[in-house]
């Protein structure tokens, strides 16, 4: 398949370049000034963007329209719950999913909520398919914890944690369980002697082991300072989800190399973590240098406005390229996928969405969506 005469999205030429896009078996092929073939698309004056990826979501988990009965995203009974998995809750038929591909997003990285401190794993998925075995692109991508407000719920019914310290507790001591556990394990191995496998913290292997990063929902300066003290003193990998007050630390952050996923920056402040969330905060971050990407928290927020949210932050002051970047190539790296998504480059997915006009215009619609080269929307 060939799409002709768009103005296509090409990070290493920093915008878009009038070209032809060729793309087979799920993969492209050729970006050039011109293609040559029997079967096109004519794509004079539209705009083509990567697929959209969302860093940070519960699409499938909390599911749309329903209510309780389709809502898996927190598990109240223990507040460290290493080892549920997203995989075993997310319904391909939430109706959420359709609704995405029409705002162009592609990709998600979805998972449970912010009720528990250790929360499970997310899971990167594509948004096409109906059996999600089948839409995996990493099983377990990151490990949910959460700080703040959140998890201190527990306090309420008797249980810890009640406060931020006990948050915090919390979490060492299971990075501490999941280390004696790597440590006993190993003996046994080595010994061959029988070890008996514990589901919560072969979960936490990943994470000491440096596979995954703990995925730290963080919204208060303080508790995004909690997050990045305890990544350090563990020597483990961390992204920043929601970092709403990171504007205010900016000069904090700037010391270290960790990815920040921001928003919902959109909506009512519902609580006084959120007091001074704003959609100049990725301008912020970005020009201390610090790598941006930008989420709707699905179901805050429906998966489709992702590229809302990239314009708003636009219009405050965000480059343009930069907010595109922000929802494609930012976040598959964050995802440790963009050797697969996130740009429209040879040897890539063909993921691409062509719009009617410029994205990051109101008014633009999405005309077509291709996932892996097979329409989807």
């Amino acid at each position: 398949m060939i799409i002709r005469n768009a103005y296509v999205l090409l990070f290493e030429e920093n915008g878009f370049v009038k070209k032809d896009i060729c793309f087979e078996d799920g993969k492209i092929k050729q970006v050039a000034d011109k293609i040559d073939g029997e079967y096109y698309i004519d794509a004079t004056g539209k705009y083509i963007t990567p697929g959209l990826i969302d860093a940070h979501s519960h699409i499938g988990i909390c599911e749309e329209a329903i209510g309780w009965e389709g809502d898996d995203t927190c598990e109240y009974g223990n507040a460290v719950s290493p080892q549920l998995r997203a995989i075993d809750a997310i319904n391909p038929f939430d109706i959420a999913f359709k609704e995405a591909l029409r705002g162009g997003v592609t990709t998600v990285c979805t998972g449970p909520g912010s009720a528990n401190v250790v929360a499970g794993t997310f899971a990167t998925i594509k948004l096409k398919g109906n059996v999600i075995d089948e839409m995996i692109i990493d099983e377990r991508a990151a490990m949910k914890c959460a700080f703040g407000e959140n998890p201190r719920a527990f306090g309420k019914s008797g249980k810890e944690p009640y406060t931020r310290m006990g948050v915090a507790a919390l979490l060492r001591k299971t990075l501490n369980d999941a280390m004696n556990y790597k440590a006993k394990k190993e003996d046994a191995e080595k010994n061959n002697k029988y070890f008996e496998k514990d589901l919560q913290m072969e979960n936490m292997l990943l994470v000491i082991n440096g596979d995954i990063p703990i995925k730290a929902h963080v919204h208060r300066a303080d508790d995004i300072c909690t997050a990045i003290r305890i990544a350090k003193e563990y020597n483990i990998g961390l992204t920043l989800d929601h970092c709403t007050e990171g504007h205010l630390i900016v000069d904090y952050l700037k010391k270290f190399d960790y990815p920040t996923i921001i928003g919902p920056s959109y909506g009512p402040k519902t609580k006084i973590e959120t007091k001074n969330k704003t959609f100049q905060t990725a301008k912020i971050l970005w020009d201390a240098g610090l790598k941006v990407c930008i989420t709707t928290d699905h179901n805050v927020h429906p998966q489709e406005s992702l590229i809302l949210f990239a314009a708003m932050a636009a219009k405050e002051g965000l480059d343009e390229i930069e907010a595109l970047k922000a929802i494609t190539i930012n976040p598959a790296e964050v995802l440790r996928i963009h050797e697969r998504k996130g740009q429209i480059k040879k040897g890539l997915d063909a993921d691409l969405v062509i719009w009617d006009s410029h994205p990051l215009d109101f008014m633009a619609k999405v005309e077509k969506v291709f996932i892996e080269g097979q329409e989807a929307f």
